[in-house]
């Protein structure tokens, strides 16, 4: 069956053992997201 009972799964976060670096966590990819839209805004400012 899939599905599973509420609560049933894999740990969260560094309690799961493929948790490896932190690069996929929600602020990671946020901060990521942020750099890039910088980047983008001043390569438009100066063409």
């Amino acid at each position: 069956m899939h599905g599973g009972a509420k609560g049933s799964g894999v740990p969260k976060g560094q309690a799961n053992g493929n948790y490896r670096h932190g690069g996929f966590t929600g602020k990671a990819i946020q901060e990521r997201r942020s750099i890039l839209d910088f980047i983008r805004r001043a390569k438009d400012a100066l063409s």
